[in-house]
């Protein structure tokens, strides 16, 4: 559900003080610092301690004193810690997310160490740090190549200056080479695509507006920015995380980049890669692999803010069973609720024996139910969460009372996360609604965190707040604007909701107060990762069960815990290509269970474009068709036009132990081929399938860019409605299954595993993979007896082709029954003959109920003029029965191509 005030941002200004510019921003503050004393420390790393140049009241005063910390934490990944040497200063809590402590602070100031005046070496195995003591720069270099990946230093000829250090202004540079290719920094609605581009603006700070808002901080925070670089073909990937909590604007010039931020330290990650797909091991090694996802919630999923009854949901359930549309999860926004509360239900609507006996119903069919709940807890003295909530002092404070906003039940005030005692009362409250309803998950919204009103509020004397008719978004509690402290008005703003609006418009006040006097200036883009943690304590808690959240707002290691949707969208041609962008950049987050809104969140699509976005979005990891209140109806089974898990599955897998993404960018395959750096309008699932969807109204063909090798399928890109074109790269082995109305049915059926070679192969060797489990359990992993993982191997020489499997923890496979009936290989230049067959190394004799066809078909190649073909032989091996649990090999002798 969203607020639609979001969408009157454009007024804000005019109410705060006037409409036109951003505030004119000096080009260079300061002198910056000097290094003054440096050490090795015991653990390995460095400690100095900088001195400010020359003091200014820019943004405030200058923190005299800084500690340097510098370490190189793993083989590829380096810390540069910089805080006030001499006060404690606010940073990411280490209990929120888990990381090696920089070294306490050091008392005696320049006492120790040596002065340095030059330039000096730190190495590691991958990267180095050097570092200028006067003034105070540092570099960081790739080892292998002696490439420059991050420098601070300034001169005259910079547009900006060296390093600031205030209470509430920190603001730190770094050059860039004019072809370095940059990914990140969200979460935002990019128009011109994944690739970062340049005087764009990046402000990072949880906001609930609507992401149809183009280059406007949106619901997460993400301080981190992958760098692909090209040298001489050869290619190179970095990242750069900036571990901070605080509001921050992010200034990319193209060759230059800026970090404008409003509080907290620098606290800098650099991660050595060299591949994309390293990269993202190397960050989510540090910030959390991603979650395992459930079996199911790979499958297609079907919400409406605005299902008003019980027997509603009951229709759309059955109306796709009619249709016979697969359909995996049914959701429920706010309207199961009673007046809007959490963990409570509508007696009239959605009552309680009628909904058990529905969930009862749909259980047994293998299919899950989903509903929201929202931060904001309704200030009711008759409501049992509110009184709970109150006995145990949860609520974030201000002026030493709860803070009091307003969200959809009216007044609300919100729980503190950052309170161990607020972990324990969420978990609490989510056993009770469980006991009162067998949800499956929990979808967490509206907390970056959102509020409708604005300052300091009361509840109106003699009147109903809300009343009951109009927009429910319109405030309607008596405030008073806050701007006494500076915390609510800081000297330097930044772009918030890309009109520069204050930093507590709409949202929990920046003077308010979490547990041990944590304000919200600092914590405030952590409510919704905090409330993610706590939502997937209280959900692991309740049956062992394997969680599954979705959150809106997000931030660094969010992925640990929550699948993320991309928000408010339009049914528009423009907001299905940008679903694309945000969806690849969450992968590079480490987020990588994804989606948006298929058809879009209001208004209407036209018929064609939910056609259009339904295709793609069943490649979405997170497929899920979701409706405004006052959106038409948009189940796929409302046009009569609308109508490969195993694989996702693996891929789901993946990302838990690497970060992987599922859906990933064309240069996490293809770095060297620079061509592939800019496209935000296909996608690759995993290293090899590539999705290419039609994003433009009346279209039927697709312009697709084809990177070097070979791809599988019809490949003249004729698209006419109901048609995707998805391509498998060479050298794969993709196994699949067949489909089902739900995902717990087509995932007993039999498999086929799909080889792919070079077009016309004489020789070649592919690979797969296949991960299967017991997607209940909390962990995903090997070991536990509940999961098998699977190696495929294919290859073709001297006129011989095999195909062999290498399995680990084949017994869970076995027990399930899980079964290969079919193989296909693809981009043979011969036709087979001289079969043979063995299982777990014994010879299978009697092959006569296996059938090999071979026929003719037509593969694209990045050498073919686009449209044309190449021929090449496939060959179905059919009438298989091989226990997926059991190695198998097989083999036959390739003959000529008549």
């Amino acid at each position: 559900m969203a607020s639609f005030y979001l969408l009157l941002v454009v007024s804000i200004l005019c109410i705060y003080g006037g409409c036109g510019a951003l505030a004119a921003i000096p080009a260079k503050i300061g002198k910056g610092y000097r290094l003054i004393s440096i050490e090795e420390t015991p653990n390995g790393g460095l400690l100095g301690h900088l001195q400010v140049k020359q003091k200014n009241n820019i943004y405030g005063a200058d923190i005299p004193h800084l500690q340097l910390h510098v370490k190189h934490e793993t083989q590829d990944r380096l810390r540069v810690h910089i805080t006030d040497a001499e006060k404690q200063r606010w940073e990411v809590p280490y209990d929120l997310l888990p990381r090696e402590k920089p070294l306490p602070l050091k008392q005696a100031i320049g006492r120790s160490g040596k002065t340095l005046s030059t330039v000096s070496d730190y190495p590691g195995s991958e990267l180095i740090f050097s570092y200028t003591a006067d003034p105070f720069g540092f570099a960081v270099r790739r080892k292998s190549t002696g490439e420059t990946l991050f420098n601070t230093t300034s001169d005259d000829s910079d547009p900006y200056g060296n390093m600031v250090f205030k209470d509430q202004y920190l603001e730190i540079s770094t050059k860039l080479p004019k072809d370095a290719s940059l990914y990140g920094l969200g979460e935002n609605t990019q128009p011109h695509g994944i690739k970062l581009y340049p005087n764009d603006p990046y402000t990072l700070y949880t906001t609930d507006i609507s992401a149809i808002n183009l280059n406007a901080d949106l619901y997460g925070s993400h301080p981190v920015y992958m760098d692909l670089r090209n040298t001489g073909g050869k290619a190179y990937a970095h990242s750069v995380l900036l571990l901070n909590s605080n509001g921050m604007d992010v200034f990319y010039k193209g060759c230059s980049l800026t970090y404008k931020v409003i509080g907290g330290v620098f606290d800098f990650y650099f991660f050595g890669g060299p591949t994309p797909l390293s990269v993202v091991d190397q960050y989510t090694c540090l910030v959390g692999r991603p979650a395992p996802m459930p079996y199911w919630s790979l499958g297609f999923h079907q919400c409406r803010w605005g299902y008003h009854n019980l027997s509603v949901v009951e229709d759309v359930v059955e109306n796709y069973k009619k249709a016979q549309i697969p359909l995996d999860v049914i959701w429920n926004d706010d309207d199961h609720m009673d007046g809007h509360k959490d963990f409570t239900l509508n007696p009239v609507n959605y009552p309680r024996p009628k909904l058990l006996e529905f969930l009862n119903k749909i259980h047994d069919r293998g299919m899950k139910y989903i509903v929201i709940i929202d931060p904001g807890i309704g200030v009711n003295s008759t409501y049992g969460v509110y009184q709970r909530g109150m006995a145990n002092d949860v609520f974030i404070k201000h002026d030493g009372e709860p803070f009091l906003a307003q969200v959809w039940p009216g007044p609300v005030y919100f729980p503190d996360f950052l309170n161990p005692k607020t972990v324990s009362w969420w978990g609490d409250e989510i056993r009770r609604f469980h006991e009162l309803v067998p949800v499956d998950g929990l979808w967490i919204d509206m907390n970056e965190a959102s509020n409708f009103c604005n300052g300091k509020c009361t509840i109106p004397k003699g009147k109903l707040c809300p009343s009951g008719t109009g927009p429910g978004w319109i405030c309607c509690l008596d405030c008073k604007n806050i701007t006494k402290t500076r915390w609510d008005d800081p000297p330097y703003k930044i772009n918030a909701s890309g009109l520069e609006v204050p930093i507590g418009y709409k949202t929990i006040a920046t003077s308010a107060v979490h547990y041990n006097g944590v304000l919200e200036y600092d914590a405030h883009s952590l409510y919704g990762f905090s409330q993610s943690i706590a939502t997937h304590k209280g959900l692991q808690g309740l049956e062992g069960k394997r969680p599954f959240i979705l959150s809106r707002s997000t931030y660094v290691g969010s992925g640990k815990y929550a699948a993320h949707w991309t928000g408010d969208n339009k049914g528009t041609w423009d907001d299905i290509k940008y679903s694309i962008s945000t969806m690849l950049n969450f992968g590079i987050f480490g987020v990588p269970m994804v989606g948006s809104d298929i058809c879009g969140f209001y208004p209407a699509p036209t018929e064609e474009l939910c056609n259009r976005w339904i295709e793609l979005g069943a490649f979405y990891p997170f497929s899920r068709d979701h409706a405004n209140y006052y959106s038409p109806r948009q189940e796929l089974y409302q046009w009569d036009s609308v109508q490969a898990l195993p694989y996702l599955y693996t891929l789901n897998y993946e990302a838990h132990i690497s970060g992987a993404p599922i859906a990933r960018p064309l240069f996490f395959t293809f770095p060297t081929f620079s061509k592939c750096y800019e496209v935000s309008t296909q996608f690759l699932l995993g290293s090899s399938v590539l999705v290419s969807p039609v994003l433009d109204k009346g279209k039927t063909k697709v312009n697709a860019l084809f990177p070097p090798g070979t791809w599988v399928t019809t490949c003249a890109l004729d698209a006419p409605l109901h048609v995707i074109n998805v391509h498998v790269y060479q050298n794969t082995i993709l196994p699949m299954q067949q489909g089902g109305l739900i995902s717990k049915e087509a995932r007993m059926t039999p498999f086929t595993l799909i080889v792919t070679f070079p077009a016309g192969a004489t020789e070649g060797h592919a690979e797969g993979k296949l991960y299967l489990d017991d997607d209940e359990l909390p962990e995903m992993t090997l070991g536990n007896g509940f999961s098998t993982y699977v190696d495929f191997h294919a290859t073709v020489e001297k006129k011989m082709v095999k195909v062999w499997s290498d399995v680990a923890e084949g017994k869970y496979a076995l027990e399930k029954g899980w079964t290969i009936e079919k193989i296909t290989v693809l981009g043979l230049s011969g036709i087979g003959g001289s079969f043979a067959l063995e299982v777990d190394g014994n010879s299978v004799l009697d092959v006569s109920h296996v059938q090999l066809t071979a026929s003719e078909q037509h593969v694209a190649t990045d050498k073919l003029e686009d449209g044309d073909t190449r021929k090449s032989v496939m060959i179905e091996v059919q009438g298989l029965d091989l226990p997926v649990g059991k190695n198998f090999a097989m083999s036959w002798k390739m003959g000529v191509h008549g």
